[in-house]
């Protein structure tokens, strides 16, 4: 059974820093892309960012310039670097990662960026 668990959310003032993290844990041969997705209140889930194997990244217009996706593959964990916090970064942020030709989400975590 593989597992992807999120850590890191919480309450952060605007312009302030929060470090995700997500480890992948079960029986795991290899894991291929691994990525962030967030979902506020009333709106779908919109992909964030994206590494892959090989460590190229993508990111979503919104971010770029602020979050840094990165990974430690020797840990089979994703992490997700945000800086300069805006209140519409609120979300829960999920990771989800492309394991043994599988995807597979996490439970979310709650980022809330307020004053």
């Amino acid at each position: 059974q593989v597992r992807l668990v999120e850590s890191g959310g919480g309450l952060v003032q605007p312009g302030g820093s929060l470090r995700l993290s997500c480890a992948a844990s079960g029986s795991i041969l290899s894991i291929n892309s691994m990525g962030w997705y967030r979902q506020a209140p009333g709106k779908q889930r919109e992909w964030v960012a994206t590494i892959a194997s090989g460590g190229y990244t993508g990111y979503a217009d919104s971010v770029k310039g602020r979050f840094t996706i990165s990974r430690d593959n020797a840990k089979n964990t994703v992490y997700l670097q945000m800086n300069s916090l805006k209140p519409e970064d609120t979300a829960v942020y999920y990771c989800k990662s492309s394991i043994d030709g599988r995807g597979y989400w996490g439970q979310g975590t709650q980022v809330t960026v307020s004053s």
